[in-house]
């Protein structure tokens, strides 16, 4: 009895102390049991945890305080303006990790209260320019500067590389996409978070998938062949996933063949899980997918920006069984095997004193390295002193990128006025007034246009020249005329006074044309857009066209650069300039029906997107896919390959050689044509691209590659198989799609089983695709 009477007060004296909860006696309680985050005991961090804490990994804590700069909202933390955070879990060693946006450059806000500091990032040149350099080498140390403001800003994981394909030139976030191509948009893609993962940082590869447009982007079913999704709108995905391991991926709001990219276990676990091998954790857009508990068990692993009521749903479905624990820790896990990789979790101590101004010189080199040059009779370049009549509002308010969530906080940005005086010309200052006081008084009575923030912003009207341009035609040298377009997230861009040019611009290429042409002089025009215009109308008016794109803070130095020589353009269409929009081949299905607030998007022209549309059906465009001209002259020659007939591989080499009088880069691109067998096929598709280095006159580089079954395969939507059929295979070289000068034949003897997937997205309604 007095042993028994000893025990107990034992028992009391403990509790008393705290030592032992009273639920852990007889029993080990999960809320005793903490171990500390590390990389090898995730699975029992997992254990540890209650409902509650699992709840609070998979869904965000919500938009916190959203009076800010940045489109998406502040959070709470240490960088305002990022687009959201996770929660942390201090009891078990996890912490709050900072997602921000974006594509084009880190998009956090520049001003902080009580803060006196100013927290500007670099502008970089979007997507839809940096891939036009086809330079994977420049893209990666892109990403690596980008990278590294996410690193020193406190940022753990940056929203981004958008890899969607450019289906359609009406899609307003094109300037974040790199092609219509998904061998070119992968290549780039996986450079670009090479970049960027290079510094310790993570990476989301967004929008997965096919989320080609803006339009009721939150609510339409983009209904798309097996085959078209896997060789197109997939590939370029896959490519990126498989050579750079990006931390997470983002879905998609739209539907895919009848469901939410965030509820689609076939795009999550069959596809992305099982085919490919991603490792990481996935992420809805913003508010994306409509039911919290489908997004769980399809393996969307989180869902931001969060709340309560993603949480209340989500613990009713726990407790009525309608979702299992074991989906919900193995969301868990694939989100905490990301967060030891992050700065936070490895307490980086950022310094918030990011390089800016070699990340400024960066971008301009890299703005005016992706420049394509369309046309040029002699135009260009000028020689500096020479005196230029400036044309075009755009000439003296440049858009340096995009709206929406690609949109940049950056320190300042170089109009082309500006770029080209210090660039070495004069620019004439009565006409640059003229514009300047049109502009100023457009912003007193449009004050909303100085920095959209969605959508395609209203452009500030063009002014009619009328007898302007023959008083400049007679007092200066020359003529740049500016067309400028802005796009961007939530809005799809028009066909009239937008992807056409508008009467008034029209009328003032004709004037200046006639004007400067009558006095022995040359006009250029320079596209300042972030997507494809059309140009068959006005170009034999001009005598150069410099296609811009949108080149970020150092726009008009990087302008000036290509203008005055001291850089040789170098940069490649990486999306076909149509003659008219009705060339498009998506034309006529997009972006749905009802096109106000269409509920399905048909995909119609299945695997014959861009370039492989316009070669195989002979339809000209007004510039082709892979175009550009340099200031030089390339010579291919010395095509030859190892073997006459594939087995596992072939190896080929040729010789670019400079045969003008300037240095200068060229890209050389490989395009296959493939046997139709049971497969139909486009004429040819590209498999390879390279650039070469700075080239002198006269000098010459080797450029050699090899291609693979996995080159020459084609997918069989019958035995979901990438398959390469026998028959007679053709290597062409060239400096487009359409300019091959070299070609050579090799054999496959008989069929090639090159990879067995699974079978999924499966369209639940018939869609009449184009084909041969």
């Amino acid at each position: 009895m007095d042993r028994l009477n000893t025990n107990m007060w034992l028992v009391v004296v403990v509790l008393l102390l705290g030592i032992i909860p009273f639920k852990a006696l007889g029993q080990k309680e999960q809320v005793n049991y903490q171990p500390q985050l590390n990389t090898t005991n995730i699975k029992e961090v997992v254990a540890a945890m209650s409902l509650e804490e699992k709840i609070d990994i998979v869904v965000g804590p919500g938009m916190g305080n959203r009076r800010s700069t940045a489109v998406i909202g502040r959070i709470g933390g240490a960088v305002p303006g990022a687009a959201g955070r996770t929660n942390a879990i201090p009891r078990l060693g996890i912490p709050s990790t900072i997602l921000a946006d974006g594509p084009a450059g880190l998009r956090i806000d520049p001003k902080r209260k009580n803060d006196d500091a100013t927290y500007y990032a670099t502008a970089w040149p979007t997507g839809a320019l940096l891939a036009s350099s086809w330079d994977t080498d420049l893209v990666q140390k892109v990403g690596a500067s980008m990278g590294n403001e996410v690193l020193e800003y406190g940022v753990d994981i940056l929203l981004a590389p958008g890899v969607n394909i450019q289906r359609n030139p009406l899609n307003g976030r094109n300037y974040e996409y790199y092609s219509e191509d998904p061998y070119l948009t992968g290549h780039i893609g996986s450079a670009m978070i090479n970049g960027i993962q290079s510094n310790g940082v993570g990476t989301s590869i967004k929008h997965f998938v096919a989320n080609n447009q803006e339009t009721n982007r939150q609510e339409v079913d983009a209904i798309v062949g097996e085959r078209a999704l896997r060789e197109i709108y997939l590939k370029g995905f896959k490519i990126a996933i498989k050579n750079s391991n990006p931390w997470t991926v983002m879905t998609a709001y739209n539907q895919v063949n009848g469901k939410y990219a965030s509820e689609n276990d076939d795009l999550l676990i069959k596809i992305l899980r099982e085919d490919w091998g991603f490792d990481g954790y996935t992420v809805t857009d913003w508010f994306g997918g409509k039911n919290r508990v489908a997004q769980m068990w399809a393996g969307n692993n989180m869902l931001q920006p969060g709340g309560r009521s993603q949480k209340s749903q989500l613990m009713e479905a726990v407790e009525n069984g309608t979702l299992k624990v074991e989906d919900l820790d193995r969301n868990v896990e694939c989100i905490l095997n990301i967060i030891v990789k992050t700065p936070s979790f490895k307490q980086f101590k950022f310094s918030n004193k990011p390089d800016l101004k070699a990340h400024a010189d960066l971008a301009r080199s890299a703005a005016a390295e992706s420049m394509v040059m369309l046309k040029n009779n002699g135009a260009l370049p000028l020689k500096k002193e020479t005196k230029v009549a400036l044309f075009g509002v755009t000439s003296y308010n440049i858009y340096i990128g995009g709206t929406g969530s690609g949109d940049v906080n950056e320190a300042y940005s170089v109009s082309i006025a500006e770029g080209l005086e210090k660039g070495g010309f004069i620019v004439d200052e009565s006409l640059k007034a003229i514009y300047t006081s049109h502009i100023e008084n457009d912003l007193v009575e449009n004050p909303k246009l100085k920095k959209a923030s969605f959508g395609v912003t209203r452009l500030i009207p063009e002014l009619e020249l009328e007898q302007l341009v023959d008083k400049y035609a007679s007092v200066t040298d020359v003529a740049i005329y500016t067309i400028g377009r802005n796009a961007g997230e939530h809005s799809d861009r028009r066909i009239d006074n937008d992807f056409n040019l508008s009467d008034i611009e029209k009328e003032n290429i004709r004037q200046i044309s006639d004007a400067f042409h009558r006095l022995g002089k040359k006009l250029i025009v320079l596209i300042n857009s972030g997507g494809v215009i059309e140009t068959t109308s006005w170009k034999n008016n001009t005598d150069a066209i410099l296609l811009c794109w949108q080149p970020g803070q150092e726009a008009g130095n990087a302008v000036a650069d290509i203008i005055n020589g001291t850089d040789n353009p170098s940069g490649k269409l990486t999306i076909t300039f149509p003659e008219k929009y009705e060339d498009t081949p998506s034309a006529k299905s997009f972006p749905g029906i009802p096109v106000e607030k269409p509920d399905q998007a048909f995909y119609e022209e299945g695997i014959y997107v861009g370039y492989r549309y316009f070669n195989s059906f002979n339809v000209t465009p007004s510039y082709e896919f892979g175009y550009g001209l340099s200031y030089t002259t390339f010579e291919y020659s010395g095509l030859s390959l190892s073997k006459s007939k594939f087995k596992d591989s072939i190896d080929l080499e040729f010789t670019i050689t400079n045969i003008g009088e300037r240095a200068g880069k060229e890209v050389a691109q490989l395009y296959l044509s493939a046997p139709s067998g049971k497969l139909d096929k486009p004429s040819a598709e590209l498999r390879k691209f390279a650039k070469t280095r700075l080239l002198q006159p006269g000098e010459s580089q080797t450029i050699s590659f090899t291609l693979k079954g996995k080159d020459l395969a084609s997918f069989d939507t019958e035995r979901s198989m990438w398959i390469a059929e026998p028959g007679e295979y053709k290597v062409n070289i060239g400096a487009s799609s359409v300019d091959f000068r070299l070609s050579e034949i090799f054999k496959v003897k008989k069929e090639i089983e090159v990879e067995k997937v699974n079978k999924a997205l499966v369209p639940l309604v018939d869609i009449q695709e184009l084909s041969k």
